[in-house]
This record gives C-alpha cells, structure tokens and sequence, in this order.
C-alpha cells in the first residue's frame, strides 16, 4: 500500500505495480470463489476473474440470467451452479444480487457462510443499513469489499481492452487476518485499474449521491432543462441535441477525462472560455443546495428505505420497463438515436 496526493490529501491506494497479478494468484491459489448473481457486476467480474486464472464459479437461480451465463461458457454441474450449492464450494462468496435480491436471499447465503470464509460486496448497502436489510454476517468470516467505479459492462470492455476500472475497497470485519490480502487480491483479479481504500459507510454515500447526482439523475435533468429552453426558443432537434448532447459527450467529455477541466478550457474557444468561467458560479450555487438536500436524504437512510420498499414490490420491472420506455421515446433521446446513426463510424 502506498499514499498518494491527491490535490493536498494523502490517500491509501493499492496499484497494479506494487500487487501484480501474480501475486493475487498466489494468495488466492487455494480459494474458491462464488460469484453470486449474474445481472450487472456478476458477468464482468466472473468473467474477468476467470480470465486471469483464478478458481470461479457462479451461482445463479434459473432464468433469462442464467441462460446468459451459460452463453458466457459457464457450465452447469462444473462451473455454474445453484446458489446453494455455489455458496456450500466456496470460501470466497462474493455476493453481487442487487440489493434487494441480497435481502430475499440472505437467509441462504448465511447458512454456508462457515468460520474463516471471506463475505464480499461490490456495494455497501447491504452492511452500512443492516437495521433496515437485517444482513448481519457472523462474527468468523472477513467482510470485504470491492467496489469498481463504473457498471459490469465498462469493467469487462476496459479488461478485454488490456486497461482497468479504478475501484475502492474497504474492510468491514478482519477475523482470519488475511482480509487486506484477500480484498486486494479480488481487486487485482476483477480488473481494478488501481484501488482506493474507503469504509462500506462511505462507499454507499458516495455512491447513491453520485448515482443521483452527477453520474445519471443530475445530468439527465441538466441536459433536459438545456434542451428544452433551446427547443422552446426555437432550435431544432438537431441543433438542441448537438449542443446539449453530442457536442459534451464526442468533444469535450474526452478532453477533460484525458488531462482535466482546465485543460479542457484551455483547449476551446476564448468566448467559450469566458463563458464557462462566469456561469460556472451560478450553476454551483443553484444546485448545491440540491446536492446537500440528496447526501442528507442518503445519510438518513431516506434512499435506502425507498430503493428497498420500490425494488421489492412484484410489479416493480413493470414499472420501471415504463418508466425507461418514457425516457427512450422523449424526443431529446430520440433525437439521439438518429444523430448517433449519423456519427462517421456508422457511415
């Protein structure tokens, strides 16, 4: 473990130099992993896994998910099994359901969960709101997480493309004294670009905020507001879309992912630039105040209860299969799709 500075503060990380692949083999070389659940995190983390050498298995109820697995070479009675099962062959259960499938299905992963197994997370809600999950693991088993800093899909793309997603890992219960090695190990495995440590409290806040926030809830609604103003003004769907959208993601997105904010207004217009400069204030103090309303709503619990209470309902996929329809078919978004087919790579 090294620290860094990251703009004054000093941080734990663990890079891909300093733990290789080899040695992740070798301290995991007589551990077999379970992979619990194969919807978002499962694939791109038992596939990664299994590519690197480790001993993976993955357990999945049947169904659509499933079929997918066996798509992904998974084979039944060898490498793919029920969740029981999984859990009673592994050592290492890396449960990776979504957070209400992880409440339904504790009961079963409890009762394999035997002295000096190691209990894995991608997320830290299940433990950071045990009052309201009732997952409470036994006090013999190490309790770990790696959390990657992206979806299941960008993990495995960034893997087979020879790079890494950067995750954060963090140690809820020690009880073998092989928890760090175990976590960093696991990291290495799933194709973390380097890792960060962190606790499972501020991983969820972290998380659900920015997955509110700038990540997904806040920019659709950014975008949308800019878009409308434009259409309502009198621009064309072309025009809005290209200069809410296209222009942010294919332009100016890669220039600040690639060397920073700064850089990127270095490298545009200087009537740009001026612009930026002077509106950036007014947007922060408009929606800061939104950003401190969320992160209280997040600390309170408030997101937890009304995620649990929503995903559990039966007619939950219904509802949310609408709700995306609604979203797909907006003309901001169908808009989208035409100037994407019009994108040169697809000509």
């Amino acid at each position: 473990m090294a620290q860094m500075n990251f703009g004054g503060v000093m941080e734990n990380v663990v890079t891909r130099e300093e733990f290789p692949l080899e040695k992740a083999r070798e301290v995991l070389k007589n551990e077999t992993i379970a992979v619990i659940g194969y919807g978002v995190q499962g694939p791109g983390q038992s596939l990664n896994l299994r590519d690197n050498g480790f001993n993976v298995i993955v357990g999945q109820r049947q169904g659509k998910t499933y079929e997918k697995a066996v798509a992904d070479g998974w084979v039944p009675g060898e490498t793919l099994f029920s969740i029981e099962e999984a859990c009673k062959r592994a050592t290492i259960i890396q449960v990776l359901l979504s957070d209400a499938a992880q409440i339904a299905c504790w009961p079963t992963i409890k009762q394999y969960l035997t002295p000096g197994k190691a209990l894995y997370f991608s997320h830290g809600f299940a433990i950071t709101y045990k009052e309201r999950t009732g997952i409470v693991p036994p006090a013999d088993v190490d309790v770990i997480m790696v959390a990657p800093k992206g979806s299941g899909t960008s993990l495995r793309t960034m893997f087979l493309e020879g790079r890494g997603l950067n995750s954060s890992y963090a140690i809820f219960q020690d009880a073998t004294g092989r928890a760090f090695e175990r976590v960093i190990a696991l990291g290495i495995g799933v194709g973390s670009g380097y890792l960060f440590e962190t606790t499972f409290k501020r991983e969820v806040y972290s998380d659900l905020t920015g997955e509110r926030g700038t990540l997904m809830g806040a920019i659709q609604g950014l975008l949308l507001a800019q878009y409308e103003t434009l259409r309502e003004h009198g621009h064309t769907p072309s025009e809005a879309f290209n200069e809410t959208v296209e222009e942010l993601t294919q332009s100016l997105m890669p220039l600040f992912a690639q060397k920073g904010m700064d850089w990127m207004y270095a490298n545009c217009s200087t009537t740009a630039q001026r612009g930026a400069l002077d509106w950036m204030g007014p947007f922060h103090d408009a929606t800061k105040p939104v950003f401190e309303k969320l992160y209280k709503s997040v600390a309170d619990g408030e997101e937890a209860q009304r995620s649990i209470d929503s995903n559990s309902q039966p007619d939950y996929r219904e509802k949310l299969n609408e709700e995306l329809r609604q979203l797909r078919e907006s003309e901001m978004w169908q808009t989208g799709a035409v100037v994407r087919k019009l994108r040169p790579e697809n000509n």
